[in-house]
């Protein structure tokens, strides 16, 4: 069993419950909480490329000040505090900050005037408490799971800063295992959340769609593409999860204290095992990680059997969504002539354009069956657990990962089907750590729980990592 827990001396090391609490009980003040933070990205940023369009120190300072009184008053008037009250944060630069531009890593929007208001996100942000300080780097339009661009460069990884952190949500994931930031959003439609946080060894949550409102214009009900909470471990992801989720009845915590999800016991935990997601590549340093760690689920006392969905299909059926989506997204700007995207983009909106209504029938009946075959995983098991990456996090200068295990692949997103075939089910995910190579570079495990129960999700996800310890380790910078 790992050590306790010890209290960091650095503000910026404590985990955002601790922070958040020390923050409501006046231990410390917002401002040393911010200072903190802004310390350690003037010291780290530079290097990791993490968090970008900041705001100047003092806007991110008198904010913490407001937060300070605001503590002063709810104090005075026994009232409660707002569950991130004091947590800096940056949101992707996907969405809108208000007084941020918002480039969307894209040369197209390059020169991008601040935003005029508030995403829905960044309202959500504000509402519990949080203290937007900028944005965090992503790909041009939130294409891929690595993280560069035109606009900002590239964003590496804190465990070797010659590895990508990975994407869309790369910058997010990077700052946080860097210890720049408590918490940060991420958005994923084909693993964006995920595999960044696999690759930095922090927790990301792809939640039941539906569960964070979403701004999205063109098709805003889709399951396919959500917004999630992103953290350094599940106790941290689940206070989060629980700010944004709409229907916040469905967490049973407490009557909406401030207490994270208590761990579930592993002992009798059913495990639905899958170690390739149906046959797809995975390298052999992953797959021996994954093995010592289904060992270890075992060793604790969990019933762990092979197990998993019919995945047939499941690759087209994402392709075919995935670039409708691009094309919902991306339509206006490029027949009005926009120019700077990189080809790739306005590949897969002219993909999308060309999609037939019997290519999107057979794929939304793709999705339909592959959600009811989860379903019935789950109801013979409790989780369902899976690799989150075919590879640990590639060199900082390739764009994609275009082989595995003598795989080859033709175009970028072909090596994300670890993470595009879990999109399908619709269910939700929560990427934690599986361990180490020897090398000492993270891999992340993706864990199914049953649809809408993202607070059960996390109480299972919590004990793993409790019991191993893994998702505790952070970089040395």
């Amino acid at each position: 069993m790992p050590a306790p827990e010890q209290t960091p001396a650095h503000l910026a090391d404590w985990s955002a419950v601790r922070l958040a609490d020390a923050v409501a009980n006046r231990e410390v003040s917002a401002v040393e909480v911010m200072r903190a933070h802004l310390d350690r990205i003037e010291e780290r940023n530079p290097r990791l490329q993490a968090v970008v369009s900041q705001q100047p120190d003092s806007v991110s300072l008198a904010a913490a000040e407001a937060a300070d009184r605001r503590t002063a008053e709810a104090r005075a008037a026994g009232e409660p505090l707002p569950l991130l009250h004091g947590l800096p944060t940056a949101v992707k630069d996907l969405m809108d900050v208000a007084g941020l531009p918002t480039t969307n890593g894209s040369a197209a929007f390059a020169d991008a005037r601040p935003a005029e208001h508030d995403s829905v996100l960044a309202t959500l942000l504000r509402d519990a408490g949080a203290l937007i300080i900028g944005k965090t780097n992503t790909p041009e339009m939130g294409q891929g799971v690595l993280t560069f661009n035109p606009v900002f460069g590239t964003t590496v990884n804190p465990w070797d800063t010659s590895r990508h952190a990975g994407g869309s949500s790369g910058g997010a994931a990077s700052a946080l295992a860097g210890r720049m930031l408590p918490i940060a959003d991420g958005s994923d439609s084909g693993g964006s959340l995920r595999y960044p946080a696999a690759f930095c060894n922090v927790v990301g949550v792809r939640p039941t769609p539906g569960r964070v409102p979403s701004g999205r214009t063109g098709n805003a009900w889709t399951p396919h593409g959500v917004t999630g909470p992103m953290a350094r471990d599940s106790a941290d992801a689940a206070r989060f999860m629980q700010a944004l989720a709409v229907e916040k009845t469905v967490w049973p915590m407490s009557a909406m204290t401030q207490h994270p999800v208590r761990p579930v016991e592993l002992a009798g935990l059913r495990v639905a095992w899958s170690d390739d997601a149906g046959g797809l590549p995975i390298d052999p340093a992953v797959r021996a990680v994954h093995r010592a760690f289904a060992e270890q689920l075992a060793g604790l006392g969990a019933v762990v059997e092979a197990d998993e969905p019919d995945f047939a299909g499941a690759d087209e059926a994402w392709e075919t969504i995935e670039t409708f989506e691009f094309f919902l997204g991306g339509r206006h700007a490029v027949d009005a002539g926009a120019t700077g995207f990189r080809p790739d983009y306005v590949r897969n909106v002219e993909q999308g354009r060309a999609t037939t209504a019997t290519q999107l029938a057979d794929a939304y009946e793709r999705r339909t069956r592959m959600y009811r075959d989860t379903a019935a995983v789950l109801d013979r098991h409790d989780v369902l657990v899976l690799p989150a990456t075919p590879v640990v996090a590639p060199p900082a200068e390739v764009e994609w990962v275009d082989g595995v295990d003598g795989h080859r692949f033709d175009r970028y997103f072909t090596w994300q089907m670890l993470a595009n075939r879990l999109t399908l089910t619709a269910h939700p995910v929560v990427v934690t750590s599986a361990g180490f190579t020897p090398e000492g570079l993270p891999v992340g495990v993706q864990v199914v729980g049953r649809y809408g129960r993202e607070a059960q999700l996390l109480a299972v996800t919590r004990a793993i990592e409790e019991a191993t310890g893994w998702i505790r380790r952070a970089p040395v910078l």
